[in-house]
């Protein structure tokens, strides 16, 4: 995968850039200022974008803040430093620019796999789209029933990081890379890579016992955290390692009495159109003990 690639929205070029630590693309501001304009000169969207942030620093918007300076590709060919959101912060910007198009641009995200962005508005949208998304992949009722509790307890770890001195994406990505590291033995990226994501989600592709063990994880980890009043990234992160491995002797435990691994490189993913994908003879991916 590209980490810098363009992306088009009613012959509207977006740059965009992925960024592999937090698993995340961040989109051009001007790019996407240019498409609620319905604006093609780039000065023009750039002068509009201007005063924009001019406006959002003096009402205290954290808006501005939150973008970050990245070399993207200009239309001479060379790297400038440009405006770059993730898409949270292109949620509260679109919300910003009266556009005919804001509602265009926020559905076009979407498909380009940031559902999110609706979801701020009305989060019962994420819930129903995903049911049907799953259903219309051929997942049981038992896999999505799991899918949806791992969820649940997933958000209910989260909001106790945010009012717990935890808000940043990248402290959210540590964290959540400490406790998958400690019960599974692998990390997030090296799971992915188990099972052939890119970009893709990697909890819409576990199995039910990896969803079931995440889970138990976090579970554990919230409850430990709470315990002592986890505050900050030092006492959280060691509340998750505490969760990781209560979760990772439960998983030892069943590998010894099924002689499989939980940790698993099949996935949901459609077949290759060259190579059907072909089931490994060994799938011992994670640590044993």
């Amino acid at each position: 995968m590209e980490k810098n690639a363009l992306s088009v929205f009613e012959n509207y070029k977006i740059r965009r850039h992925y960024d592999e630590k937090i698993e995340t693309w961040y989109f051009s501001v001007v790019d996407i200022i240019a498409v609620l304009l319905q604006q093609p000169d780039y000065q023009t969207a750039r002068k509009y974008w201007n005063k924009l942030k001019e406006r959002l620093k003096k009402e205290g918007s954290e808006s501005v803040t939150n973008c970050h300076q990245l070399k993207l590709e200009s239309a001479d060919g060379k790297k400038y430093l440009t405006d770059a959101a993730d898409p949270e912060t292109l949620l509260r910007l679109i919300q910003s620019v009266p556009s005919p198009k804001a509602e265009s641009i926020k559905l076009w995200l979407a498909k380009v796999g940031y559902e999110r962005l609706q979801d701020m508005n009305d989060p019962a949208l994420s819930l129903d789209r995903a049911r049907e998304y799953w259903q219309q992949h051929g997942r049981s009722k038992k896999w999505i029933q799991q899918r949806m509790m791992g969820q649940e307890t997933r958000n209910k770890l989260t909001d106790y990081w945010q009012d717990h001195e935890i808000t940043k994406e990248d402290e959210y990505a540590f964290l959540t890379n400490i406790i998958h590291q400690e019960w599974s033995g692998v990390s997030v990226k090296k799971h992915k890579n188990i099972k052939g994501l890119k970009t893709q989600n990697l909890r819409d592709h576990m199995s039910e016992a990896e969803l079931i063990f995440t889970a138990l994880a976090e579970l554990s980890t919230r409850q430990i955290a709470e315990s002592v009043n986890a505050t900050g990234m030092p006492d959280n992160a060691e509340a998750g390692k505490k969760g990781g491995k209560i979760a990772r002797k439960a998983r030892l435990e069943l590998e010894s009495k099924t002689g499989k691994s939980v940790i698993t490189s099949e996935s949901y993913l459609p077949p290759s159109p060259k190579q059907k994908r072909l089931k490994p003879k060994s799938d011992n991916h994670g640590d044993k003990e």
